[in-house]
């Protein structure tokens, strides 16, 4: 999720269990709320949203509980690499990766075309963020951001999200009751929080609307526009599984030396060959630490990181990605 709070060594499964404990019982919370939506209105009003959008945006909208529980207790699990990879590489999403992208395999190249981004990250991030349009969250996204504004644990950054969402449905794009999402706001299939929303999503349907909940090809596409505005580099890979001589130290993304650098020290590709020239700047990650696996990451893999800053992530979707195209 762009933007949004993402775990880095931990991976936060609060929207697939249940709050441990619930979050205290809101206090009056309808004449507090009903003022904190008057604040918001007047705010958005100056910046020019019409009344009738924001008549139809707040339409039974209340505090929301369920929102706050997963806030203020989310269950917070540390897990290794080796665990997480478990989780989320599955040969179910493999699967179905597989199957989306041959549904959609025109459609992927039309979007490498425009945005010289290939199919597999893409469908990484799309797999992982959404299991390729199947899960994308069902909580009402003005509903969310605005009890999130209200009495959540970041109120500055969630009314600044509301305000996007707000912008996004004056625009039409999208109706309130469509506008769905995460209990935090990510919304659609690449879960985008609204402020990504504006900067990166983008209407290759061409139907006059961007459409990341419905309209596959927006999707796709508004996933590449992300990636290439963060600094994507046609035609070359994230990075690869290597194996590396005892006592050889990875000493992560940032220290990067030439693949021939690496190769020359004992670093070999698993599976054969590079997919990279020799001469292409590589950090070493091992995720695990000593012992474990070890990838060698290219200048794409920070790309992939500004998607979501987590280096497991970041390997997760370059993983996926290899994988479902394979």
């Amino acid at each position: 999720m762009p933007t949004r709070p993402m775990p880095t060594r931990r991976f936060l499964l609060a929207s697939a269990v249940p709050a441990l404990t619930s979050a205290p019982a809101l206090a009056n919370p309808v004449d507090g709320f009903r003022g904190f939506l008057n604040s918001v209105r007047a705010e958005a009003s100056r910046a020019g949203i019409r009344p009738a959008t924001l008549d139809s945006a707040f339409a039974g909208v209340a505090p929301n509980q369920k929102v706050l529980d997963r806030d203020q207790h989310q269950p917070e699990f540390t897990l290794t690499w080796a665990r997480y990879r478990g989780l989320v590489i599955t040969q179910k999403r493999i699967i179905a990766g597989r199957q989306a992208v041959a549904a959609n395999r025109m459609l992927f190249q039309r979007v490498e075309q425009r945005y010289g981004v290939n199919a597999a990250p893409i469908a990484g991030i799309w797999g992982l963020e959404s299991s390729f349009g199947t899960g994308t969250g069902d909580f009402r996204v003005v509903e969310a951001l605005a009890t999130l504004a209200w009495q959540g644990r970041r109120a500055s950054f969630f009314r600044g999200e509301l305000m996007a969402a707000l912008k996004i449905l004056d625009h039409g794009d999208v109706a309130p009751n469509g506008m769905t999402g995460s209990y935090a706001g990510a919304m659609g299939q690449p879960q985008f929080m609204p402020t990504s929303y504006l900067r990166y999503a983008v209407d290759f349907e061409g139907n006059g609307r961007r459409d990341i909940w419905t309209s596959r090809p927006d999707v796709l596409a508004s996933i590449a526009n992300y990636l290439a505005q963060s600094g994507w580099r046609p035609g070359q890979s994230w990075g690869q599984a290597v194996s590396v001589p005892p006592g050889l130290d990875a000493p992560g993304r940032d220290a990067r030396r030439p693949l021939a650098e690496w190769a020359r020290a004992g670093v070999r590709p698993v599976g054969g060959r590079w997919v990279a020239t020799s001469d292409t700047p590589a950090g070493l990650i091992a995720p695990d630490g000593p012992g474990g696996e070890v990838f060698a990451v290219f200048g794409n893999f920070t790309a992939i990181r500004r998607y979501n800053p987590s280096d497991f992530y970041a390997i997760a979707v370059g993983l996926i990605g290899d994988q479902v195209l394979t």
